[in-house]
Formats: C-alpha cells, sequence, structure tokens
C-alpha cells in the first residue's frame, strides 16, 4: 500500500537563482518590475486565490499595463487583445493548465514568464523543452551517491521543477512543450488530471497543494513534431496568442522592448528611430502577409516567420551599430543587414523572394530612397 508524501522542495534549501541581480543582463520577470508587483499588491484588495500574490484582476493590470489609484504607472508587458489574457489568467486559477499557442515570435514565453512572475512571485521552476527531454526533467532524479550508498530514499530524490511547484502550490512553466518527445509529455497527464505523481521507488506518491498549476507553451509550426496526445491536450485550455493586428500595435511592441534592451545592454538612448523601426515592421509584415499594406501589390512569402521577436532583434542589432560605428542614430544602412538576415534563410529561394520585394516595392516606395540603397549595398 503506498503512502502519501508532500513533494520535496529544492534539497539545497536555495531557490537555485544567482545572486546580484542587478547585475544580470536579463533579469526574470519578478525582479525586474519588482516595483510594479509590489504597488499592486499593496492596492490590490480583490480576492486572491490560494498562494497567489496577486488577484486574477491585478494579475491581468500587471501584463496590459495601467495607473493605480495612487498614480503608479504599471507598464504594458503584453499588447494585445484583453480579453485573450484575462481568458489566460483564469485558467490558471482554475484545475486546468494553460496551453499558450501561436507561431514563433507572439510573445508565449515573455507571457508565460510574467504570468508565473505575478501569480507566484518565481517564474524560474522552469522546463526547457527539446528533442533530448528527459522524463526526469518533469518528474524527478536521483543523487546518484546517495542512491548507491544508503539506495532509494526521500533524501536521495532530487525533484524536478513541477515537482516543486506541486509542493510549494506555486506556477511551474514548460516551454516548447512539443518539442518534447511524446512519451516524456505523457508524464504530465497524471500530474495535470490527478495533481499527484507517483514514486513508485520509494511506494509513495507526492500530491500537489492548492495554487499549483502549470503552463506550457507551443508553435504552431511545431505541428506534427511531437503532437499532443489527445489525453493530454484535455488537460489544458489552449489560449492562442495572434500576431500584432495592426502595424502600429506592433510598431509600439517592438519599440518598447528595443528600449528596455537597450537599457539592459547600456546602449544610449535612441533619439530618433522611429522611422526605421516603422519600416522594419512594414517590411516583416507584407512579406509575412504576402501583400503589401495598401493591398495593391502581391508578393511572395520567405520560408522565414518574420516575428515581431525578430523584428525586436534586428532594431536592437541595428541600435548596436549606430551607438558603436555610427553617430548614435539609427538609420537604414543599421538594420539592412539584419533584415536580410532575417528574410534570407533559404540561400536559395528566399533570396529571389527578397531581390523581387525590393524591385518591385521598395525601390518604387516614396521616402524609401536611403533603406533600398542600404538593401542593395548589403544583398549584393
Amino acid at each position: 500500500m503506498s503512502t502519501t508524501i508532500a513533494a520535496p522542495s529544492d534539497t539545497s534549501g536555495q531557490s537555485g537563482r544567482g545572486a546580484g541581480t542587478e547585475e544580470a543582463l536579463r533579469p526574470h520577470a519578478e525582479d525586474a518590475f519588482a516595483g510594479e508587483l509590489a504597488a499592486l499588491a499593496a492596492q490590490d484588495d480583490r480576492p486572491r486565490p490560494a498562494r497567489w500574490r496577486l488577484s486574477p484582476w491585478a494579475v491581468a493590470t500587471y501584463l496590459l499595463g495601467g495607473t493605480l489609484p495612487d498614480g503608479t504607472v504599471i507598464s504594458p508587458k503584453y499588447v494585445g487583445p484583453r480579453r485573450t489574457v484575462e481568458v489566460a489568467v483564469t485558467t490558471l486559477a482554475s484545475d486546468r493548465a494553460l496551453l499558450l499557442l501561436g507561431v514563433p515570435g507572439t510573445a508565449k514565453t515573455w507571457v508565460s514568464e510574467h504570468l508565473a512572475a505575478a501569480v507566484s512571485g518565481d517564474s524560474t521552476l522552469l522546463v526547457q523543452g527539446t528533442a533530448g527531454t528527459p522524463e526526469e526533467a518533469i518528474r524527478y532524479g536521483w543523487n546518484y551517491a546517495r542512491l548507491l550508498a544508503h539506495g532509494p530514499s526521500r533524501d536521495a530524490l532530487v525533484p524536478s521543477p513541477v515537482m516543486r511547484a506541486m509542493a510549494d502550490g506555486m506556477t511551474a512553466r514548460v516551454e516548447e512543450l512539443t518539442r518534447i518527445p511524446a512519451d516524456v509529455q505523457d508524464t504530465l497527464i497524471t500530474i495535470l488530471s490527478e495533481k499527484t505523481l507517483p514514486i513508485p521507488e520509494l511506494g509513495q506518491e507526492a500530491q500537489a497543494v492548492r495554487g499549483f498549476n502549470l503552463i506550457a507553451t507551443a508553435n504552431d509550426r511545431d505541428r506534427g513534431v511531437n503532437d499532443l496526445s489527445s489525453a493530454l491536450r484535455r488537460r489544458f485550455n489552449t489560449v492562442v496568442l495572434p500576431l500584432p493586428a495592426t502595424a502600429e500595435a506592433e510598431v509600439d511592441i517592438v519599440a518598447r522592448r528595443v528600449e528596455q534592451m537597450g537599457r539592459a545592454l547600456e546602449l544610449p538612448p535612441m533619439p530618433d528611430g522611429i522611422d526605421e523601426i516603422r519600416r522594419v515592421v512594414t517590411v516583416f509584415r507584407e512579406l509575412r502577409d504576402g501583400v503589401t499594406a495598401d493591398g495593391r501589390t502581391k508578393v511572395k512569402s520567405p520560408s522565414g516567420t518574420l516575428s515581431t521577436a525578430e523584428a525586436i532583434s534586428v532594431v536592437t542589432n541595428g541600435l548596436a551599430l549606430a551607438a558603436h560605428f555610427g553617430d548614435g542614430v539609427l538609420r537604414s544602412g543599421d538594420v539592412a543587414a539584419g533584415i536580410l538576415g532575417a528574410v534570407v534563410r533559404d540561400p536559395a529561394a528566399d533570396r529571389l523572394v527578397w531581390q523581387e520585394y525590393l524591385e518591385a516595392v521598395v525601390r518604387e516606395r516614396a521616402g524609401w530612397k536611403d533603406f533600398y540603397r542600404a538593401c542593395r549595398e548589403v544583398s549584393a
């Protein structure tokens, strides 16, 4: 007969987080936005689910941004449909896990991290999914020195991030779920349906405490890699994160993230780069959609995704070029090489798509002569 034990927390007594967060190149969400989270908690008088740091309303406000009664401004972390965020937050307050689905670059990981930070105050209980992710990454492993010396015991057990979340009533994260082999994915079925993790080696089981839930992310483009079984998919409430609805919304997202990343990289403020950001976003959207913004000209789409995340990368790299090898002003020449690298993934087919777009669209567009020349130069 098996006995029930609480899932062990981190046996080292440490959270696993590094010291000196002020020096971190990319601080965790709960560290980078600690002031906003504290301000929300101080003024949040709405009901909170068990072990949640904030109420669902406050979690949504943290994600979407707003101004608190005391004048504190909460910056938006996600620019998109409010209802999408509300459904995601509500799911975490239920007994169903949350699956964030979308094409690459739709901020699934970003949203997942900020949800965990706002709900549990810790976004680091993370399993990164790859083709080589073992079952132990989701269940538990063993300290082999103790295992060989004393045999299977609770002290020899090494809990996974999911198991630690079960023990502490926190939110675990699984990134790129569909990249994980199907038999390893199915390890989650009992955890999500029974809220229990069997430990057959000890004749015991670990039960989740109230507050535990799980956020997984998956790419639309990964369909057919390791599709979720119907049994596992039923355990999730799926929320699709769409691409930005309008060009202006995407420009706003790119500008905000580039500003944040520029500060982290200690790059000088960008005095006037919004025109180049708008050009990058326009190029990506037109090639992605297969038609120009005015709807008059059809264009071929390259093999890459040309996501918002890639646009942020192109502009951030351009800002670094302008800062270190230019006059500090973001210009067409600073983003041209990055755009070429993002568009031309298949050297044969994508280069033809790019050349055709340059000559048929960019060359004829008023005010884009410098951009055309810079792109032609790096494409030669």
